[in-house]
Formats: structure tokens, sequence, C-alpha cells
């Protein structure tokens, strides 16, 4: 039998949600080897989103199964005040997994997703919103101009040739310069993206008076939820690997895959190097010792990332 009334019932009004939701997933389940900074590349990124981001928004994050050092962390800055949103999974469920949780239960009317090791600067996100609000049926905005794969941007291609109103140039609008600071950042060699970039191109459009680079990625993003939905839910049978089922699927919808047309974010991968020459933006150049030349050395490289991935399943499998 109920005891009295619920208190709830004399509150006259609840809190609305910001138009916009930021959501972050994470996943650190260990802060040792391939994780011993993650922690740290999370904090800078956390911080990084909400240094004048140009628009309000409220933040979700989504961990995955962390450690539970991470867990502390996440429940102090919600604590605080500073994740609106906060979901923790028991288990990894995947990317693919997650995002069925995220684009179906983030409350905003736009959705800005982003991976934890995302770097931001100063105007990320209003600058992301003014190619998704003036561009027809655009699917996705990526905050940062990068070469991503042609086949994942045929739709938007076809849009722009035939769309009167827009204009489209082909020719090197990334500066070398920003092309490799993306792609070092994932561990490639200098010579062979030199030679991939003197090999290929951008294409600029230009749409009542606003440029956009073609491309975008899943790694960084914003969308709206309402187009993000009509994708789920998807099936991955793997953490990672699969991703691109949501560029894929986009372009072949027709919708607009588009990024701003300078660097707004940067990958950090799992270090916290790019950031500790103290000039923010300029990737630290390091000493190469003999050991570190020897283990990039192609094959033994690959050899001893085929160990760590085995270990790696035998413990979190």
């Amino acid at each position: 039998m109920r005891k009295g009334q619920n208190p709830a019932k004399t509150v006259g009004k609840v809190a609305m949600p910001q138009r916009i939701t930021v959501a972050l997933l994470n996943y650190i389940p260990f802060l040792s080897g391939f994780y011993s900074e993650a922690l740290e590349v999370l904090k800078i990124s956390l911080s990084s989103m909400r240094n004048d981001p140009g628009l309000p928004f409220d933040l979700l994050v989504f961990d995955n199964g962390s450690c539970p050092e991470v867990l502390a962390f996440l429940n102090s800055e919600r604590d605080a005040g500073r994740i609106q949103y906060l979901l923790l999974s028991e288990r990894n469920l995947g990317k693919g997994g997650a995002w069925n949780i995220i684009f179906s239960g983030a409350p905003g009317e736009i959705i800005s997703y982003a991976d934890s090791d995302v770097l931001f600067y100063p105007g990320w996100l209003k600058r992301s919103l003014q190619i998704l609000e003036t561009y027809p049926k655009v699917g996705m905005v990526t905050a940062r101009p990068f070469r991503t794969r042609p086949e994942l941007f045929q739709g938007t291609l076809e849009w722009a040739r035939t769309d009167n109103s827009a204009s489209m140039e082909t020719g090197q609008f990334i500066p070398w310069e920003t092309f490799w600071e993306f792609n070092r950042s994932l561990g490639q060699d200098e010579s062979d993206n030199r030679e991939i970039y003197a090999s290929t191109s951008d294409c600029r459009i230009t749409y009542r008076d606003l440029e956009a680079i073609v491309g975008a990625s899943h790694w960084q993003f914003t969308a709206y939820k309402s187009i993000l939905q009509e994708f789920l839910p998807f099936d991955m049978d793997r953490p990672m690997g699969q991703v691109r089922q949501l560029d894929q699927r986009m372009d072949e919808n027709g919708y607009l895959r588009l990024m701003v047309p300078d660097p707004l974010a940067m990958n950090l991968s799992n270090s916290t190097d790019y950031l500790k020459a103290g000039v923010p933006g300029r990737p630290m150049h390091k000493q190469v010792t003999l050991m570190k030349s020897v283990v990039k050395f192609p094959p033994f490289r690959k050899v001893l990332l085929a160990i760590y991935d085995q270990i790696f399943r035998w413990f979190y499998d």
C-alpha cells in the first residue's frame, strides 16, 4: 500500500535538453600497455570539447565497460555537472552496439558524435552545424578535412554535379601539413603518405557561399538524429573493423558526407605526445632510438601487433 504522496507530483516543470547532444564513446579496459595514457587522452578530449565550441550542448558519455579508475573519473565528472548523461555498460558492446543505444536515446535533435581520443579546437561545433544546416540532405559533417575513400562519397559527388546551386572543384585543397598531421597520428609512414598525397586530390564544394570538403568519417561527425535512426540497428559481430557500415549506408542512400575545410578536430590516438611539445596543434618530434627503429620495421611490427592482439583476446574476449 502506498504511504503518502510522491513529492514529484508537486514539481512544476522539468529540465529541457539542449538541441544538440554531444555523444562520446569510451572504452579503456585497463591503464597499461596500449591504454597507459588513455585516461589522460580522455580528459584532454573532454576539456577541449568544452573550450569555445560555439554552441551550447548537453554531453552524453557512453562507457563500453572500462576499468574502475576510468568509471570513477566519469562519475566525478557527472557529479560536477560536466556530463549530463552518463551510460555505463557492464560489457563491451562494440561500437555498433553502443551506437544503437546512443542514436536511439540521445535527447537532442542533433547528435555530434566523437570517439574518446578526439582533440577539438574552438568553434568546432558551430562550424559543423553551419554546413549541416546550409547544405541539403546532409548525412554527416566531420570537423576536420582529410582524404577518405572515394567510393564512400559518390552520392555527394553526384549531387554536386546535378545541383545548379552547387559548384565543385578538384585540387590539392588540404595542405600537406594538415594531411600528414592526421595520418601521422595513425602511425603511418611519411614517405608512403607523400606518394599518396601527390597522387590524390580533394573535392571542394561551394553552396550558398559556404565551402565544404567532400568526405566524412565515423570517428567524429555531426548529424541529425532522425537521419542516424534510419540506419538502426547496427549488427556488428566485432568491437571494431565494421564501423564503415554507417559511411557506406549514408552514401548508398544519397546523403551528403562533408567536412569543414580547415582542421577543427584532431585524432590523439592513444598518446599525449601530440601536445607534449607545448605547442597545441603541432606534433612533437621525438628522438628515434635504435630499439624504436627495430620495432617499427614493418615485418617485425606486424608480428608484435599480432602477438599483442592475441594476448588481448585471451584476456578480454
